[in-house]
């Protein structure tokens, strides 16, 4: 998790500073896309959101003590105008500042501490396999989320797992779920739950298709729980990734998690395997 610490420490003694993701990514070590997919693992919020989340907690704190001046410490917190500040305080705390300063008290705000990493258990990640894939056609649900939303993805399987062996042309025995970078700028991605095809032609309206070209790709397994997959694909991209010496392939795509038939999609349990794909 060193990248994660670095882009901590960045946040925080460059908090006045107007900082940009690309700025905390490259202070991390990381490009800005892995730091989008291992900051909210290792801490709940996407770096827009933390960074914002701990400029408003302190200037929650200066009106708290009674602040005179409302505007000024929207400025300090880097804000043009008492009207985005107000917008964006009443969003993040769910109150005015104008509210805190009249009660003088921090009661029931939801407060963006200082995230601590020794307050975040490690993850025993075994090294990786390599393997050569073919090109894939995958068929599937197709949805784009913030980092922060990722937890909508069980409930995108949910609705997707019924279509599971009714596929046309299926290659039975796994299900994938792909993550792909979008094309603009937004802090987020589209993931795919799908299974592999033969073919792309006539899929169903509600059936997304998606062209996976031949990767070769480093295969990390994954023997917990589901619910904690998100621990070791902060292990990968913070640690592992950055102390080896591979690249990330270019292009849309991020990583493929594979379920073959050992895994329990009532449980969760069983495992799975997150793949990588490797420049060159």
């Amino acid at each position: 998790m060193e990248a994660v610490k670095r882009a901590l420490w960045y946040i925080e003694s460059h908090s006045a500073d107007p900082l940009t993701l690309g700025e905390v990514a490259e202070a991390s070590g990381l490009s800005r896309f892995h730091l989008a997919r291992v900051f909210p693992a290792v801490t709940g919020h996407s770096v827009i959101a933390y960074l914002r989340g701990r400029r408003l907690t302190e200037a929650a704190r200066v009106l708290a003590d009674g602040a005179p001046d409302i505007l000024s410490v929207a400025l300090d917190a880097g804000y043009g105008s008492h009207e985005a500040f107000t917008r964006a305080f009443r969003d993040t705390l769910g109150v005015t500042p104008e509210e805190v300063r009249a009660r003088r008290g921090l009661d029931n705000l939801s407060l963006v501490e200082p995230t601590h990493m020794s307050d975040i258990p490690a993850v025993e990640l075994a090294r990786p396999s390599y393997r050569d894939v073919g090109a894939m056609l995958i068929a599937g649900i197709r949805q784009y989320y913030s980092y922060e939303e990722r937890g909508g993805i069980p409930a995108q399987w949910q609705r997707f797992n019924p279509h599971i062996g009714h596929v046309e042309g299926e290659i039975a025995g796994s299900a994938y779920g792909v993550c792909m970078r979008v094309a603009d700028d937004r802090e987020g991605f589209d993931y795919i739950c799908g299974v592999q095809v033969k073919s792309l032609d006539d899929l169903p309206e509600d059936l997304s298709g998606l062209r996976i070209p031949a990767r070769r790709y480093a295969v990390f397994e994954h023997r917990d729980h589901i619910s904690s997959i998100g621990s070791t694909c902060a292990a990968i991209f913070g640690d592992w990734l950055p102390s080896s010496e591979l690249k990330t392939a270019d292009g849309p795509l991020m990583m493929i998690e594979h379920y073959d038939r050992r895994f329990d999609p009532q449980s969760g349990e069983g495992g799975m395997e997150i793949w990588v794909p490797l420049k060159g």
